[in-house]
């Protein structure tokens, strides 16, 4: 079984997040500097723990929830 994100990228999105509204994944890992899978892992966890929520509109886009 594959470790967890790390708590602190899984902060970093948080972070990056409540400045930019709503980001596709692979804008957050840019933003970041950190893989696209590390940051994929990261908002999975995220999302499994109701933190964030999926929008589907032009694309996947992930956000924090309200």
């Amino acid at each position: 079984m594959s470790e967890p994100a790390s708590a602190e990228l899984k902060q970093k999105v948080v972070d990056y997040l409540k400045s930019a509204g709503k980001a596709k994944n692979r804008d957050v890992a840019k933003a970041l500097g950190e893989e696209k899978k590390l940051v994929d892992k990261a908002i999975g966890e995220l999302g499994n723990e109701g933190k964030l929520e999926y929008l589907y509109l032009d694309g996947s886009y992930v956000k924090l929830k309200e």
